[in-house]
């Protein structure tokens, strides 16, 4: 299955990069809460649609058990992370996203008996390691920067709780998925997702949400919103095909894909020094591709 879930992944990817590059743009002007709420709120008619054309599987308590526990932790996670590009710099907040592969090998395992082998871990760590690294572009004090700003940035410690947190939705969706089906399950996983959203988007952007078509914020979540629908489809589709811990770890390509918008769009340095982190993603992409 590699030939369907490794392209599918990439273009996860690529989408998911397209659409945070759009999202920062819209963030110039408009709340950050509006704006991502709004990114998952107008994906919903791409989303919803297949349940017009799709079967509706039996359900059982797997099913039900992994959605349940999954969606206040990816409530939180989405919190914490707005949270976190709020309050502390992207280059020490970042670079933590980079463990949540490290952490997904271990969590598929507790929860889903998935094992990886020695390669595919040895390339796992290489992603890992190469997307940390690409994020420091604008460190200019080492590597372990961001580990030192844990105490002084209290968004480094919101990015960590992410990438924990991110591990397990991952892990709980793809036993979801296996108790229906990827379309079915994103049909209904995400609008969920919304309403639980919808509150802490009215509280915190409530000066905003009343006049977002005068002010143009609901036109600014269009295009974010379009490419994050693809990136959650064939997020669903690759991670139904593929172990957790491989389709998130080749994912994290988003982040290098970003580093290319950022210098292309929004003129951010350090683009020339990150060749290192390019490197050790792409090779451990390579291995993971052989592994399988």
């Amino acid at each position: 299955m590699i030939t369907v879930w490794l392209p599918l992944t990439l273009f996860c990817a690529f989408s998911l990069a397209t659409s945070d590059a759009l999202t920062k743009k819209a963030l110039v002007h408009h709340n950050e809460y509006l704006i991502a709420w709004l990114r998952l709120l107008l994906t919903l008619p791409v989303l919803l649609a297949p349940l017009f054309f799709i079967p509706v599987p039996s359900l059982n308590q797997d099913f039900y058990s992994a959605v349940l526990i999954a969606l206040p932790l990816e409530t939180a996670a989405a919190l914490f992370y707005i949270r976190a590009l709020k309050v502390s710099p992207l280059s020490l907040t970042l670079p933590f996203l980079a463990f949540t592969p490290v952490f997904l090998l271990v969590i598929p395992f507790l929860l889903l008996g998935e094992k990886i082998t020695q390669t595919g871990g040895i390339g796992i760590l290489l992603i890992a390691v190469g997307s940390y690294t690409l994020n420091l572009g604008e460190t200019r004090k080492g590597l372990m920067e961001p580990f030192r700003a844990i105490r002084r940035e209290r968004g480094a410690l919101y990015m960590i709780i992410v990438a924990f947190l991110f591990s397990i939705t991952s892990t709980l969706s793809k036993k979801a998925i296996a108790a229906s089906s990827p379309l079915f399950f994103a049909s209904i996983y995400f609008p969920a997702l919304v309403l639980l959203l919808t509150p802490f988007a009215i509280y915190f952007g409530k000066r905003e949400m009343k006049g977002m078509f005068k002010n143009k914020a609901f036109k600014s979540a269009l295009l974010p919103s379009f490419f994050y629908s693809i990136m959650l489809i064939t997020h669903m589709l690759a991670i139904s095909m593929a172990p957790v811990a491989y389709m998130i770890s080749v994912k994290r390509l988003s982040l290098l894909i970003g580093v290319f918008y950022g210098h292309l769009f929004f003129k951010e340095k350090g683009f020339r020094e990150r060749p290192l982190g390019t490197a050790l993603m792409l090779l451990g992409v390579v291995l993971i591709t052989l592994n399988r």
